[in-house]
């Protein structure tokens, strides 16, 4: 046999054992890098989201807490990882299509990571607090047109999700809000109830659910696809007009950079069977999250479209991190 004929052989083995392969994938349990503390929405997703791939696959999906540094600690594991299907990532976007903006990342995000599957946005409230006499969305502009900076508007933190929102929204508008950026969200909700500024943006979430049900904090505007079932009344910023400023944290999961293509297809066709199950469905419902899913192409060109973006008001403001 010539060489060139058992190269050719060993060539077409290899591409018909790749779906063999996927189809006995995994071999061992998987471990589920989220790049957040334990106890938040996105592990308690993650936790849910990795028993129902344990019960159709049949290996334990084993969530491992790496937080730090905005994310990029935790993806930063995924991406020198093997990429063999058995070390995924759950995490938002930002790692990916914002921070590699702001500063060096020990990853390339085109390169070193590959989207999986989409799985969920959390939706980001604009909220009037006691200082605001804003009646809606529209007042509040119309207040930051009359008095150019006097309306105060908190973020958690310099180049967050919040911050580009911001940044968007004066640029369409053309307005002029001061931005009050915090490092998290504990000091801004207990400063937003005693009136420390005007308005904040965070994402929804049981915390909040109470002070606005209450009044003490008033819902104006969304970012997401829709309207929350919990606030029906509460208008998108695309609604609004605004659609540049129509921002949510998106999440998915990522596998390392160079997975085979059957593999990525069989964790994408598993990961939205599991989405369908009642119990995941039900736990993002009532944390004012939006279960997703879709091919992982569509997730890819999700990914490419609001980092571009992300790049596009960074470079015209000129936003750096802290």
């Amino acid at each position: 046999m010539t060489s060139i004929s058992r190269r050719a052989l060993l060539s077409a083995a290899a591409a018909f054992s790749l779906p063999a392969f996927a189809q006995l994938y995994p071999t061992r349990p998987v471990r589920i890098v989220v790049p957040y503390p334990a106890g938040g929405v996105a592990d308690a997703i993650a936790r849910a989201l990795g028993e129902r791939l344990a019960d159709q696959m049949g290996q334990p999906f084993v969530v491992e807490n790496k937080a730090g540094a905005s994310g990029t600690i935790g993806v930063d594991a995924v991406a020198k990882a093997a990429p063999d299907g058995h070390v995924l990532g759950f995490s938002a976007l930002s790692p990916l299509v914002l921070s590699p903006h702001l500063g060096k990342v020990p990853y390339d995000p085109d390169r070193d990571l590959a989207p999986v599957a989409s799985v969920m946005y959390s939706p980001v409230l604009l909220l009037a607090t006691p200082a605001s006499t804003a009646r809606d969305f529209r007042d509040l502009l119309g207040g930051a047109k009359d008095r150019p900076g006097a309306v105060r508007w908190a973020t958690s933190g310099a180049a967050s999700l919040g911050h580009l929102m911001l940044e968007q929204l004066q640029a369409a508008a053309k307005v002029k809000i001061t931005h009050v950026p915090y490092k998290g969200g504990g000091q801004q909700l207990t400063d937003a109830l005693s009136g420390q500024f005007e308005v904040l943006s965070t994402n929804a979430g049981p915390a909040l659910s109470e002070h606005v049900r209450t009044g003490r904090l008033r819902p104006l505007a969304v970012g997401g696809a829709k309207r929350l079932e919990s606030l029906p009344n509460v208008p998108t910023l695309a609604e609004l007009g605004y659609p540049g400023a129509n921002l949510s944290s998106q999440f998915g999961v990522f596998a390392p950079g160079g997975l085979p293509a059957p593999l990525l297809e069989r964790l994408n066709r598993e990961i939205n069977i599991a989405m369908q199950a009642a119990d995941i469905r039900s736990r993002l419902v009532a944390t004012d999250n939006v279960p997703t899913g879709g091919t992982a192409q569509a997730f890819a060109r999700q990914i490419a479209a609001e980092s571009d973006a992300n790049l596009r008001i960074i470079r015209a403001v000129g936003i750096r991190a802290d």
